[in-house]
């Protein structure tokens, strides 16, 4: 639901969760269950794409006698959600795959077979770019109709200048289609395409590509904040990291890292070390690298849907992590390969389950945590307070912790935006 009016009030609610810490910054440790919570008649007031007041019906301003009304239903309202590692920017599922994993096929040997991101390149590259921007709306839609309102979209199933540039602009035209703020991250180094396998050389030749011609080419035309690269065994090495991101910092963009998901080597201490966003994926995480991404700032996403999907046995372990101090961040990792998961939710409940975290805790990690993890303001995004943007997700249960409760279900009933809110 988009309201095109300067002056709204939501009313009738039963819940307003806020997610706002007392002081600017992301949620940590014990304050991650500390959601800030009201439940005594309350009413969220918004002029001109901003929160402007939140509180008791009684006391609401005269100001917004005239403002335009949406019934809450008796139900509970949380910020808009931030998912904050996705790859939407694909035009076909690999329902094929998943049928070769069940019958005890590795991520690794599908993608040995021809599998994996080789099969979303090669659909990316044939798609016209119609297609393409149809395709990424649609996941784009699917994101939303489950609270999203901010989305990380990576590009890397384009792995040439052309098509990852694509990619991106078909991010960013999908979500002004869905009315969704859009992060963008350029993942050409996501893996190597076919034309640059089978020897040293040539790989060396497809990373200079990326650092050389891609990346500038992405920060000419503005297309992408931030940069990505997957380190890990049969990935990118570390000293391929370490080229690459002084070569990030160097074009002025800021760096994420895929990181220690299917082998313990070392990802989130070098993301840290090189001032990376995040780190994420984390299976494997070293005991090493958490002091340094406490000390350096970054954020730890937590992916537990491609964990599931993979049926990986190892689970990232985010009870350590946020009693450590880290800032912990969830996310959907919506692909279409190993994690085929629109509904954060869901995501949600497999972090209560197998991550160690409080209901209270997963959604504090996909909203004002998530906006952290991207460097987006904790005062305007992920939050409900004054200043904050006007974009809310309302939900069909009685008490946020059934958000994740009630497993694989849709309990997000409405996304509201309100007119200027992404201005």
């Amino acid at each position: 639901m988009h309201i095109d009016s300067d002056k709204l009030v939501i009313e009738n609610l039963k819940r307003v969760v806020t997610c706002a810490p007392d002081n600017s910054g992301p949620l940590l440790r014990e304050n991650m269950r500390a959601l800030n919570v009201l439940n005594d008649d309350p009413v969220v007031a918004v002029k001109d794409g901003r929160v402007a007041w939140i509180g008791e019906f009684d006391r609401l301003p005269a100001v917004f006698d005239t403002a335009e009304r949406i019934d809450g239903k008796g139900l509970v309202l949380t910020p808009g959600l931030v998912d904050c590692h996705t790859h939407p920017a694909f035009v076909r599922g690999r329902a094929d795959e998943f049928a070769m994993r069940l019958a005890g096929a590795t991520y690794e040997q599908i993608a040995a077979a021809g599998g994996g991101i080789v099969s979303s390149t090669k659909g990316v590259r044939e798609a016209t770019d119609e297609k393409l921007v149809a395709e990424t709306t649609r996941n784009l839609q699917r994101l939303r109709r489950h609270g999203v309102v901010a989305v990380e979209g990576k590009s890397g199933y384009g792995l040439s200048l052309e098509h990852e540039l694509r990619q991106l602009r078909a991010i960013g035209t999908a979500g002004e289609a869905v009315d969704m703020h859009t992060v963008r991250t350029c993942l050409a180094a996501h893996s190597l395409p076919m034309e640059y396998r089978g020897s040293d050389k040539k790989r060396a030749e497809y990373l200079k590509l990326v650092t050389d011609e891609i990346l500038p080419a992405v920060v000419k035309e503005g297309l992408a904040e931030r940069a990505d690269i997957f380190h890990d065994k049969g990935a990118f090495n570390v000293r391929e990291v370490v080229e690459f991101a002084k070569k990030v910092k160097a074009l002025g963009l800021r760096l994420t890292v895929h990181a220690d998901q299917l082998h313990e080597d070392g990802g989130g201490e070098i993301a840290a070390a090189h001032h990376a966003d995040s780190a994420d994926h984390l299976e494997f995480l070293d005991p090493a690298g958490i002091d340094v991404m406490i000390k350096n700032g970054t954020c730890a996403v937590l992916l537990p849907g491609s964990t599931y999907v993979l049926k990986m046995q190892q689970w990232a372990d985010g009870r350590w992590m946020i009693d450590a101090g880290l800032t912990v961040a969830l996310a959907t990792d919506f692909n279409p390969g190993s994690s085929p998961v629109a509904n954060p939710a869901f995501v949600m409940n497999l972090a209560v389950m197998h991550c160690g975290l409080t209901p209270e805790e997963a959604l504090a990690a996909f909203t004002v945590n998530a906006a952290q993890a991207l460097r987006l303001s904790t005062d305007e995004w992920g939050v409900i307070k004054p200043g904050s943007r006007a974009a809310f997700a309302l939900w069909d249960v009685d008490h946020e912790r059934e958000i994740p409760y009630y497993a694989g279900t849709n309990s997000c009933i409405e996304v509201i935006t309100c007119r200027a809110w992404r201005s």
